[in-house]
């Protein structure tokens, strides 16, 4: 299990706690919101209780004080005294500026319906019918684990934001810091290598043996150059695309198994000026078909296409080699990832900065068949 899978991992049992902890809260809240309002339906029958009490009372001489308290202790939920046929008769716990609205009434007796079932009195005039609904307490109780759902979204989602700047700006700082580095440990025995092949050419030793070393020189000399300009704003200008990427591919082809085959399609463009760094360009496109190589394991083919399409330059680099799982389509460009045994996996990762940060452009996987091979697509802006 590399690192970004344990990542993936934790972000997985992070979400999966969030939403555990939040039907836990919804849960616990129903259960509590149940109780209170068992409890004010409770109450309501109490105070109705004491309703039908006063009204029943025959003798003057009887201590009514508890019954008064009752019914002036139900300060919150909201109550309708009606007859058998829905006829007002008096409210309690409403809008006061709004009671003697006939409209209003029947609006809030409506819903009150729908609220709960109501509880039969029997009063002087005979039996009547006490609505009530849920006080305002517990009806902000049952919006409280939503609010608290948002909360804890919200929560998270800022934390990631913040989480993933700060490892951005970590990784950039990683990045330049290495790439600064490698180009400065490769200075010192590059200029020794220089100054042995011109001592080679001096004594007029082997000139093919001379002319491959000077040959991978210069490239080394490509390498340390890639590697410096890491972290600073690299210089654009108009290249031939097509002209780059072959320089690649021929640098490739000489570095290939003889049964990779890497060509252009017949209908590439040849003639596309496109604002590029050609040696860190370079290093993308050779990237690809490193990984490509590796993934058809000697023996394929890489077809590399170019076409104009409005503002914009296509191209595809496609591989016949064993391809990419699905499950791992998202992660290919992460730091880390990597189907061989040996290397960091930082390849895809530094060409999609590459692209994505100094050229402006995208690189994604267009497409991708197990056993079947592989499409790379670079979407690069053209000349203004």
């Amino acid at each position: 299990m590399n690192l970004y899978t344990q990542r993936l991992r934790w972000k997985q049992l992070i979400v999966v706690s969030a939403v555990l902890i939040g039907l836990g809260s919804l849960w616990y809240t129903s259960a509590l919101v149940e109780k209170l309002a068992n409890e004010e339906r409770k109450k309501v029958e109490l105070w109705a209780k004491a309703t039908e009490t006063l009204a029943s009372a025959a003798d003057p001489a009887m201590d009514l004080s508890f019954v008064f308290d009752v019914i002036k202790d139900n300060q919150t939920i909201p109550v309708i005294l009606t007859t058998e046929t829905d006829s007002i008769i008096t409210s309690r716990n409403l809008d006061s500026t709004q009671s003697e609205n006939p409209g209003y009434l029947a609006a809030k007796l409506s819903e009150m319906k729908e609220t709960a079932q109501p509880i039969e009195v029997k009063l002087i005039a005979g039996k009547n019918l006490i609505y009530y609904s849920h006080s305002n307490l517990l009806k902000q109780l049952q919006i409280f684990p939503f609010v608290q759902l948002g909360v804890i979204g919200l929560f998270i989602f800022v934390s990631y934001l913040a989480f993933s700047s700060s490892r951005r700006a970590e990784q950039d700082q990683v990045w330049v810091g290495m790439s600064k580095e490698t180009a400065h440990q490769l200075g010192t025995p590059l200029s020794s290598l220089m100054a042995w092949v011109e001592y080679m050419k001096m004594k007029e030793l082997d000139k093919e043996m001379i002319g491959e070393l000077e040959k991978d020189v210069n490239r080394l000399n490509v390498i340390t150059e890639r590697f410096s300009k890491i972290g600073s704003s690299p210089e654009l200008t108009n290249q031939n695309v097509y002209k780059v990427i072959e320089e690649s591919a021929d640098y490739m082809r000489a570095r290939s198994p003889r049964k990779v085959n890497i060509y252009f399609s017949e209908n590439t463009e040849k003639h596309i000026l496109v604002p590029l760094n050609a040696p860190l360009f370079a290093w993308v496109v050779e990237n690809l078909f490193r990984n490509a190589v590796d993934a058809m394991e000697g023996a394929g083919q890489i077809i590399i296409s170019i076409a104009s399409q409005g503002k914009h330059v296509i191209i595809d680099v496609e591989d016949t080699g064993k391809g990419i799982p699905r499950s791992r389509l998202k992660t290919v460009f992460q730091p880390g990832f990597t189907t061989k045994k040996r290397g960091w996996g930082l390849g895809l990762s530094l060409s999609k900065r590459i692209i994505e940060i100094y050229h402006g452009g995208k690189i994604f996987v267009k497409e991708s068949l197990l056993n079947k091979g592989t499409t790379f697509r670079i979407v690069l802006n053209l000349e203004a």
